[in-house]
């Protein structure tokens, strides 16, 4: 009997991290390397978990970091990194947790280096992300989708 409990033992491993697509403009060059002020940057996040088959899901974190001065483009960076990563016998219930918090703080690290070395690559001065509370993300979007789900039902407030 002890033989079969291995098998219905939760694992989680990671099978390969990799940059999905890179992509790095720089629409203004060379005139905007003279530019001395420096631009807002702006910051975007998204994360997709996606099948590939039995307990095998594809993770992708893509950073979208635009930098402006008024409406000057200085650059855009997006990085996808991504993961390949066994999920088995963990419970339903967990799996989403799992694939929209677990696997992007493992990738994050990655796409933020990923990001800085592209920008730094670019001509410019390398920006460092802030690390990013993905738990957080996560239970607001669950709470958007609940209030989303409340204000069809009719008489209950939001």
């Amino acid at each position: 009997m002890s033989d079969q409990q291995p098998s219905q033992q939760p694992s989680f491993s990671i099978e390969k991290i990799y940059v999905r697509d890179l992509s790095v403009e720089v629409p203004n060059a060379p005139q905007i390397y003279l530019e001395r002020e420096a631009p807002a940057i702006e910051v975007q996040i998204q994360n997709t978990a996606t099948p590939l088959g039995e307990g095998v899901f594809e993770v992708a974190v893509t950073v979208t970091v635009t930098a402006k001065k008024d409406e000057t483009a200085f650059f855009l960076v997006e990085a996808a990194q991504a993961g390949i990563f066994r999920i088995v016998n963990v419970p339903q219930a967990d799996m989403e947790p799992i694939l929209a918090v677990g696997c992007p703080n493992i990738l994050f690290p990655y796409a933020r280096e990923t990001i800085s070395d592209a920008i730094n690559r670019a001509g410019f001065p390398p920006v460092l992300l802030a690390p990013v509370n993905f738990e957080a993300l996560y239970q607001q979007r669950a709470m958007e989708l609940q209030a989303a789900q409340s204000t069809e039902a009719p008489g209950q407030l939001q």
